[in-house]
Parts: structure tokens; sequence; C-alpha cells
């Protein structure tokens, strides 16, 4: 009996679990209305939108999830995930997850220095080294929702640097991006975005 009762919880737990994942090709045609600004496979083919290609499932799904709940406030995407499901969500993550993002190139004057902060950090101002959250090739980490942030528009990276620095943008994790960005300057900025981008 006991063993029965354990076979079907084991059962119960992995159905469960399966349910509660994406599906790609239900992804892949819900996310016609995503290609205006992401394209067809997750690759903006503008730099005011992020590159979501390669995503981590964990972070898009928690990403939409806010942009839903208004936790991360911007209208356009407010009114797009709006009436999304939560398996719509999971669909949605699951396809762009899957795809592959298209490189990014940095001038190789801009690699030292930012190798330097990104991997390092500064110790006199207290920022800490990028890699800690974010590996040293800008994958992130799924399970922490940290985001892979290699192969981005730089100008997007930028974009978003600054909106944490003003607290624009305040869903990271503990605050730690925003603690992080408030001691970056224009130039660290402008430094990190490019050297980030190119982390492939």
């Amino acid at each position: 009996m006991n063993k029965l009762l354990v076979t079907l919880f084991a059962v119960f737990c992995f159905s469960s679990s399966v349910q509660a994942q994406g599906n790609i090709e239900a992804g892949k045609a819900k996310s016609v209305t995503c290609i205006a600004c992401h394209g067809t496979d997750g690759n903006s083919p503008s730099d005011l939108y992020p590159k979501i290609a390669g995503q981590h499932t964990s972070y898009l799904e928690k990403q939409l999830q806010e942009f839903k709940s208004g936790t991360r406030n911007d209208p356009i995407m407010a009114g797009m995930v709006m009436a999304f499901s939560d398996q719509d969500i999971k669909d949605l993550a699951a396809f762009y997850s899957s795809q592959a993002p298209t490189p990014e190139t940095v001038k190789p004057e801009i690699v030292e220095a930012g190798q330097k902060l990104y991997m390092g950090g500064d110790i006199e101002r207290q920022i800490p080294a990028c890699t800690a959250c974010h590996g040293p090739r800008g994958n992130g980490l799924e399970l922490a929702k940290f985001p892979k942030i290699s192969n981005q528009h730089p100008a997007y990276l930028k974009t978003q640097l600054e909106k944490f620095r003003s607290k624009a943008r305040d869903n990271d994790v503990n605050g730690m991006m925003v603690d992080v960005a408030a001691k970056l300057t224009d130039k660290d900025i402008e430094l990190l975005s490019h050297y980030i981008s190119a982390l492939h």
C-alpha cells in the first residue's frame, strides 16, 4: 500500500511539473503579437527593445508576470500582456528561450577597461563584480532569475542601468541592481553596456 501511495504521489508530482512547463510550439504561435518589437525569433531589430532570444525561461516568466501586475512599469508591455494567462506566459517564455541570440561586437579598446570593472568591480567605490550574479560570460543564473545579459543591444543595457540608477526600474531581487547602479557613473554605464553586449 505504501509503495502504491509513493508511486501515485511521484506520478502526480511529475504530471504537475509537466503541466507547469511551457510549450515551444504554442509559444511560437502566440508570439505573433510580439514580432513588431522583438522580431520573429526574439532578436529585436531595434535597440529600443531587448533581445529576448535565448533568455532564461524563469527570467522571462518573471518579467512578463511583473509587467502584467505593474511591478515593472512599462505602458507598452502592460497593454500587451494584460490578457495573457499564466500558460500563455509559460509558452512564450519557452519559445523565446529556445531561440538563439544574435551576437554583438565591441571595439578592442573597450575590452580592457570594461573587463576590469565587470570582472573585478571597484573596491574603493564599493561596486561588486558583475560576475557575482551574471557570470564571466554574462549568462546569468536560471534558478536565481538572474538574466543573461550578453548579446544584448548596448543601448538597451545602457537604458536599463540608467533606469535602475534613477529607480525608474526597481523590480530587481532585493534591490541589488538599484544599489549597484546608484554607484555607477555615466562613463561606467557606457563602458559596461558595450563590454557586456559582446560577452559570448
